[in-house]
C-alpha cells in the first residue's frame, strides 16, 4: 500500500465538502434568495405561524390525566395528591427508598419535608455543593415551572423552589412536585409562553435513559434513574386524597 502524503485525500472517498458540493450548496443558497433584497432581516417579515397549538379540546382535568399518562409511558412513577396529603406522601415515597438524606432547593416550602424525619439528613442546594457530594445523596425534592401534557415533558428553570440543575441530574432518585391544574399545559407552545429563554432550562420526559446500538436500555447514564412525579392539587375528598 502506497502511504499518502499528509493532508491528502483517498480518491476512492468523494468528499462532501469539496470544491464542487461547496459551491452546488452556495447556488442552492443564492437561488432561494434570490426575491430577498439586501437590506432585508429575519425580523422585518413576520411569519405566518399557522400550526395548531393544541391538539384536542381537553378540560383542565383531562389535561393532567394526559399528562399522567405520558409520564407513565416514559416509566416516570406518578403519585396524586391534594396539597394537605403531600407531606405525608413525600416522607412516605423517601421511606420506600431508604433515602439517608435529600438534596433540597433554597425555596421549596418548608411545609413539604415536614414530616420527614429528622434521621433524613437535609442537603441545601448552595455554591459549595459539588458533584462528588450530590452523588453521595439519597434523593432530591424539586417543585417545577411547568408540565407539558402532550409531550408528557416536566421543565425545570432553576428558580427557587427547583435550585441548580446539578441537584436534578447527579442524585439517583428525583421526586418532583407539580401544582394541578396552574402548572399543567397542554402543549409545548403554551410551555414555552411561561418560560423565560434566557434561565437554564432542563426538559424532563422520564428517567434519564440511552440505549445502545442492540437496543439495550440503560436508566441512569446522565440523571436520575428513578424519577418519581407527585401531581398536587387543592384539598380533595377522601376518594382522591393521598392517591398514588
Amino acid at each position: 500500500m502506497t502511504p499518502q502524503a499528509p493532508g491528502s485525500r483517498n480518491p476512492g472517498i468523494q468528499s462532501t465538502q469539496g470544491p464542487g458540493s461547496r459551491a452546488l450548496v452556495m447556488a442552492r443558497i443564492r437561488r432561494a434568495l434570490a426575491d430577498v433584497p439586501r437590506a432585508e432581516t429575519p425580523d422585518a417579515v413576520p411569519v405566518e405561524r399557522t400550526y395548531h397549538r393544541v391538539h384536542g379540546d381537553r378540560t383542565p382535568s383531562e389535561t393532567v390525566d394526559l399528562l399522567a399518562e405520558h409520564l407513565a409511558d416514559y416509566r416516570a412513577i406518578v403519585h396524586r395528591t391534594d396539597a394537605p396529603a403531600l407531606p405525608a406522601l413525600i416522607a412516605r415515597l423517601l421511606a420506600d427508598r431508604g433515602a439517608t438524606s435529600v438534596a433540597l432547593p433554597p425555596g421549596l416550602p418548608d411545609s413539604w419535608l415536614s414530616a420527614v424525619p429528622d434521621a433524613v439528613r437535609r442537603v441545601p442546594d448552595t455554591a459549595g455543593l459539588t458533584p462528588h457530594d450530590l452523588d453521595a445523596v439519597s434523593s432530591v425534592v424539586t417543585a417545577c415551572a411547568v408540565a407539558i401534557a402532550e409531550t408528557g415533558t416536566v421543565v425545570l428553570d432553576a428558580a427557587p423552589d427547583q435550585g441548580r440543575r446539578r441537584i436534578t441530574l447527579v442524585p439517583d432518585h428525583h421526586i418532583c412536585v407539580i401544582r394541578v391544574p396552574d402548572q399543567v399545559v397542554d402543549s409545548v407552545p403554551e410551555g414555552l409562553e411561561r418560560l423565560d429563554p434566557a434561565r437554564p432550562l432542563t426538559w424532563i420526559s422520564g428517567p434519564s435513559a440511552t440505549s445502545d446500538i442492540e437496543l439495550d436500555r440503560v436508566e441512569g447514564v446522565h440523571g436520575p434513574r428513578t424519577l418519581e412525579v407527585i401531581l398536587t392539587g387543592p384539598p380533595a375528598g377522601p376518594e382522591t386524597a393521598g392517591q398514588s
